[in-house]
């Protein structure tokens, strides 16, 4: 077993929240190696580089905010950091160089303008990304960011979904301009139309396993699978289900969806989900 299911089976890493106001009080020496770990299930970030200071990852779901949270970022970033925050590839924002005993504070900051810092690093279901321009743009099938906030809400919290072999990327839209890389996803939905009783129905194609570390890029796979927008986030959550019970633990890079998809094969893959759903 490596180390870091190691850390899981002695406690669930959402559990290291109770111990955030104890090791905010006696510092960041006092924090043990597997709490360092656990921590970042909780979004905070110890930076071996810069001992002491911290990087906290905010999620936000579709990259959609509002002006109210971004001024609340700007100005935790002004009075606890450095002035200035990275927006990442996953549409989250990145808080740098506070200490272990500003995260409380942090934390009641960004609670009160309705983010969090939940999961958004180690073996959790990250940011669930979308298109850009989700509702604004007239070349997407339909709005599909509300799909994003469905699945986000289902494991947020959940202990269901916070022992995963590795880390889980979604990707959920309906733009027809391929403006996201869906095809590097453990999960992406993209957009799909299908006649039923001689009606156009709206939804997603689903493929599986794309990656683009541990082992090489992979492209993912169709499931030949078509779901609307109301039975979506719940065949996401059945497929992060699959890859949680079924997921290789004994080497971390060789621990993602695609390489159950690759020992499977997606004709197995399928019948499971289709077992499940």
């Amino acid at each position: 077993m490596n180390k870091i299911e190691e850390y899981k089976k002695e406690k669930d890493g959402l559990d290291v929240i109770q111990d955030v106001p104890r090791y905010a009080a006696e510092g960041w020496q006092a924090i043990s190696d597997g709490d360092k770990e656990r921590l970042k299930w909780t979004g905070v970030f110890f930076r071996r580089q810069t001992p002491g200071h911290f990087m906290m990852r905010v999620r936000i779901p579709n990259g959609i905010t509002t002006a109210n949270q971004l001024r609340a970022l700007g100005e935790i970033s002004g009075e606890f950091g450095k002035g200035f925050a990275d927006i990442t590839t996953r549409q989250q924002i990145q808080l740098r160089w506070f200490t272990i005993k500003d995260v409380p504070a942090i934390w009641q900051r960004l609670k009160l303008v309705g983010l969090v810092t939940l999961q958004t690093g180690m073996d959790n279901i990250r940011n669930v990304i979308g298109c850009p321009v989700a509702g604004l743009t007239p070349n997407e099938l339909f709005d599909a960011s509300p799909v994003v906030r469905e699945f986000t809400q289902m494991f947020m919290g959940n202990k269901a979904y916070t022992n995963l072999p590795r880390k889980f990327n979604v990707t959920i839209t309906a733009c027809k301009e391929t403006c996201i890389h869906a095809e590097a996803q453990d999960i992406a939905l993209t957009p799909a139309t299908k006649e039923v009783n001689g009606a156009e129905l709206k939804g997603f194609n689903v493929a599986v396993g794309g990656k683009m570390g541990s082992g090489g890029y992979r492209i993912a796979s169709p499931l030949d699978l078509f779901v609307t927008p109301e039975a979506a986030a719940a065949v996401c959550s059945h497929i992060v289900m699959i890859f949680r019970d079924h997921g290789a633990r004994e080497s971390r890079t060789k621990a993602r969806l695609a390489f159950l998809i690759e020992n499977w094969g997606v004709e197995r893959f399928r019948r499971e989900l289709a077992r499940r759903v």
